[in-house]
């Protein structure tokens, strides 16, 4: 999506496009509203067949955004009104009546959001609908704008275009269209917002989906269209600084948006439940070598490291509640060893004895690194068995880095090194995140050990990541586990640059997230807003690499501290506090049957069993198509141990959304502490009184005059709201 003067003749331009030009440039259309917005002029044009509005900033060219469509027939603007920074315009046009509401925050922010309501005259079909978003130069001409795009919509993903104005020089902007006002208009149509953000230069924004055979009812008011635009002055001229304006600019959007609660849930019991269902199920296991390994799915698929690793250190940080957990973890860990080759020195996908039908010795890149990891944790637990063969899986791991010249394909022979899988697809790269995951694993041995050989491999790795922007990520949680290498590199060697390329990592994980609360078909059954999908290209969200991200998430946001930007600590903090929402549903008890796929491809589906499915989906599908995941199962121990934070003299546990620090204990009536998240949030706390304890109304500051409400709810909490950044007090 790349434009450049340097061709010999002027850019094809659709018939629309060519309208654009004639009526804006050629000063056929007619100015009715015109106000400034940081630095811009912002003007409300009436064309023949569109409302259009024009940011410019004088001489330096803008963007041009179609509002109302009217084939065949003059529109007519037949009222104004409200404030000068949030007018509606009465426009009557072929379909029907449309109510164009703009709102300009003030006059400094450079933003602006619009939306589009439309009332059909009459039941109609809409077979066809323009792109809205057009780069204009000085003079209001499309053709004469040259840019790039660095990043639109894939799948049912964030719907946004990220774009570079360079000649005129305007500067980058994101546009973002909020699928969830859209819901109702997706369900009345039978479509879904599958790549609909996206065009090619110099014709982009949101095309919506349409319809030849299901009508808009006459008379019924509905929303087609709900964008928000944000902008800047910067040129990012390298990948990180790309990544950092992208996350700046993708908060101030999200700043924009209608506020979505999220949903108590009681985690607790779910993950009492989930250590009951791993130690009594059938379904959850298999005896090899006189030991316990858990299957991937229910009573399915060969045992391997990734899935046994995985589970492990979520048992064992849950142990310091429960001792069965302690227990159930240590069944684990007796087998974990049997995973490691002697011959080639590092921990294996599968057990010796794995079926024939799979190949022993193929293995994904990240599917290597994975179960390092968590070696690695527990060898920083004092594990001896464990340190002896991290560090040698570590050494394996970085003859297996320097052959790919730290550019990992998708799948290799193990023995070998041959490339079985390369690329993800022809002209894109293999795994590249796990470069990321790579560097993790050398820091965690250079802590470890304190030779600088590991230092150098991790900053290798992330070097050779230096040129990649929005296709940097494969999977996601190992993009989260990315971010965080290069925040550790950061704060090891005071680089400036590592905390930089973190933001890529994390560029490229929003980018690939359900930025929207859908309700389409099954979806209504469940919540999905902020929920990364698993894959750069995947069709579902997933447990394990949600729960994944929100562990990475919350230790980026520990260590980082006042250290990084502004914009990242507000979007990892929100998707904390979203994603003990959306979490919930991914267990089938949660969800009705009917929204359950008839069809499993690995094991079965049994409501009963509190193991999470792999896979719900943005568009209704019916969800666990892939199956239920006893490697996901990790999840309800990980969202326990950093949510509900037990106090050893307080006869509360206390809740948070947001990862919080500080916490103190003047004595048992007395608890203080800080939230994560930016000034301006909030995120959702309860004080749950411990077993046979009655607690009387407490009094909760923040630092204002005033204590901060709070209720009693049904299941006898203490429920307040925290405002983030601030330091909050309870006092019994």
């Amino acid at each position: 999506m790349k434009h450049s003067n340097t061709l010999s003749a002027p850019p094809a331009l659709t018939p629309l496009a060519l309208a654009l030009r004639s009526e804006i440039a050629d000063g056929t259309a007619l100015v009715i509203k015109e106000m400034d917005v940081a630095e811009c002029t912002v003007q409300v044009y009436c064309g023949t067949d569109s409302l259009w509005l024009l940011v410019k900033r004088p001489g330096n060219g803008g963007f041009a955004v179609r509002t109302v469509f009217s084939p065949g027939t003059p529109i007519q603007v037949e009222s104004v009104t409200g404030s000068d920074r949030d007018l509606t315009f009465h426009v009557k046009g072929s379909p029907g009546d449309f109510n164009v509401r703009l709102i300009t925050p003030n006059s400094e922010e450079a933003s602006i959001r619009y939306t589009v309501e439309l009332t059909p005259i009459s039941d109609i079909v809409i077979p066809y609908w323009p792109r809205d978003l057009y780069p204009i130069d000085s003079s209001g001409d499309p053709a004469g704008a040259e840019g790039v795009v660095k990043a639109s919509q894939r799948g049912l993903n964030a719907g946004i275009v990220y774009l570079s104005l360079t000649n005129p020089s305007f500067g980058s902007l994101l546009y973002f269209q909020n699928f969830t006002a859209l819901d109702k208009y997706f369900e009345t149509i039978g479509s879904r917002p599958d790549g609909c953000v996206g065009g090619n230069w110099p014709e982009l924004g949101y095309q919506m989906p349409v319809s030849e055979s299901i009508p808009l009812k006459a008379g019924k008011p509905i929303v087609i269209s709900d964008a928000v635009i944000c902008w800047n002055k910067r040129f990012p001229e390298s990948p990180q600084l790309s990544a950092r304006l992208f996350l700046d600019l993708l908060s101030g959007i999200y700043r924009r948006l209608d506020t979505i609660d999220t949903e108590y849930h009681d985690w607790p019991s779910l993950a009492a439940k989930t250590l009951h269902d791993l130690q009594n199920s059938d379904a959850a296991s298999i005896t090899e070598y006189d030991h316990k390994y858990l299957h991937p799915y229910t009573a399915a698929e060969y045992p391997d490291s990734m899935v046994q690793l995985t589970v492990l250190m979520a048992l064992r940080e849950y142990a310091a509640r429960d001792s069965g957990a302690g227990v159930a973890a240590d069944e684990l860990l007796a087998g974990v060893y049997k995973f490691f080759d002697k011959k080639l020195g590092t921990v294996r996908r599968y057990l010796p004895n794995v079926g024939k039908d799979k190949n022993k010795d193929a293995v994904d890149s990240w599917y290597l690194y994975h179960p390092v990891a968590n070696l690695g944790r527990l060898a920083a637990e004092g594990d001896d068995d464990a340190r002896k063969q991290f560090l040698s899986s570590a050494e394996f791991g970085i003859k297996v880095a320097q052959h790919f010249h730290y550019k990992w394909p998708v799948q290799f022979n193990i023995e070998t090194f041959e490339i079985i899988t390369g690329d993800r697809k022809p002209g894109d790269p293999g795994q590249s995140d796990t470069g990321g995951l790579y560097a993790y694993v050398m820091l965690q041995a250079y802590r470890l050990t304190e030779d600088s050989l590991y230092l150098t491999e991790a900053k290798n790795a992330i070097h050779g990541l230096s040129n990649m922007q929005f296709e940097l990520e494969y999977q996601a949680n190992i993009t989260g586990w990315g971010a965080n290498a290069c925040l550790h590199l950061f704060l090891i060697t005071g680089d400036d640059q590592y905390l930089e390329q973190s933001y890529v990592f994390l560029a490229g994980l929003f980018h690939n997230t359900v930025f929207w609360e859908s309700e389409i078909g099954n979806a209504k059954s469940y919540r999905n807003f902020l929920a990364p999908t698993c894959l750069h290209d995947g069709p579902y969200m997933a447990l394990y690499e949600c729960y994944e991200i929100f562990v990475a998430f919350h230790e980026y946001l520990i260590w980082g501290k006042s250290y990084i930007a502004e914009s990242v600590r507000m979007l990892l903090a929100e998707y904390c506090k979203f994603a003990l929402t959306r979490a919930w549903y991914y267990y089938p008890a949660n969800l009705p049957e009917d929204a359950l796929s008839k069809e499993v491809r690995n094991g079965y589906i049994d409501r009963k069993l509190a193991f999470p499915l792999e896979d719900l989906y943005a568009d209704g599908q019916p969800a666990g198509q892939v199956g239920q995941e006893i490697y996901g199962c990790g999840a309800a121990f990980a969202l326990v141990t950093r949510s509900y934070h037990a106090l050893k003299n307080a006869p509360f546990q206390l809740y948070c959304e947001y990862p919080i620090f500080d916490l103190q204990e003047a004595d048992e009536r007395t608890v203080a502490f800080r939230v994560r998240g930016i000034e301006g949030f909030y995120c959702d706390a309860r004080i749950i009184p411990n077993p046979g304890k009655e607690i009387d109304k407490p009094v909760i500051h923040d630092g204002g005059v005033s204590p901060l409400r709070c209720h009693r709810t049904s299941e006898g909490h203490w429920q307040f709201r925290i405002p983030a950044s601030r330091g909050i007090e309870i006092c019994l």
